[in-house]
């Protein structure tokens, strides 16, 4: 038997070809809006993320990445850019999942949650490649140990963060940001659905997931565009701000 998933996802992205395919095709732009993945840049290189390969690389325009898990399940991540008027670039995304044999219980669930995580991750690049584009990024993520027991957990989050019941995408916030790591700045709403909350400062994007409905624990992967930053520390101070956020 043979089960597949697939997502596409089709924007707009105020960058050219080139900053678009800097942006998703190399490791130092995945850590502006993605998470750490490095690409070496020629079919059959190695992507770390997931232990894919490469196998299709045409600069600036088309690439993917392969990952096989040897039971039967293979991922395959795909961008095609192409370019538009006025700097705009069109980028075409796709995951595509196959399976053969008996898929476990957590398929459904992980397909669930792959598919709202890609929409925030592609707001996220576009994000990224308006106020960003090419600083140097640091990826910062932390989360709590289990899942949260109630609905309310990240409800929480949101008023640690800043957020009042009115708030809404566009809004600026009093974000609360660690003592250690700065304290407190202006951040605006940038992203703002069920799960996902997205705030954007003149020196990161700071990206908050709730994991309740899949019973996955709350966690954060924050880009910071400042220089010097201590990793360690402010994964510490993050992964404190959580705990006190959310108890």
């Amino acid at each position: 038997m043979t089960r597949e998933f697939r997502v596409r996802r089709e924007q707009d992205l105020p960058a050219t070809p080139q900053q678009v395919w800097n942006a998703v095709a190399t490791g130092a732009g995945n850590l502006g809006w993605l998470y750490p993945m490095e690409v070496e840049p020629h079919v059959g290189g190695a992507v770390t993320r997931g232990h894919a390969t490469v196998v299709e690389w045409k600069p600036p325009h088309r690439f993917a990445c392969r990952s096989e898990d040897g039971k039967g399940f293979s991922n395959t991540l795909s961008y095609a850019i192409e370019p538009g008027n006025d700097g705009i670039s069109h980028l075409s995304m796709g995951i595509h999942w196959v399976h053969e044999g008996t898929v476990d219980d957590g398929w459904d669930t992980r397909a669930d949650a792959a598919e709202k995580h890609v929409d925030f991750y592609q707001h996220s690049l576009a994000e990224y490649l308006r106020h960003f584009e090419g600083r140097r990024a640091t990826y910062v993520k932390a989360g709590r140990p289990a899942p949260p027991a109630h609905a309310d957990v990240f409800t929480a989050l949101l008023r640690q963060a800043g957020l009042t019941d009115g708030t809404a995408v566009g809004d600026t916030v009093r974000f609360r940001v660690p003592d250690g790591l700065g304290g407190p700045r202006d951040a605006v709403v940038d992203y703002l659905s069920g799960n996902f909350l997205g705030l954007r400062t003149t020196d990161g994007l700071y990206r908050f997931f709730n994991g309740y409905a899949w019973n996955w624990p709350i966690w954060l992967g924050h880009h910071l565009f400042t220089d010097p930053v201590d990793e360690k520390q402010a994964t510490q101070e993050w992964k404190a701000w959580l705990e006190k956020a959310a108890p």
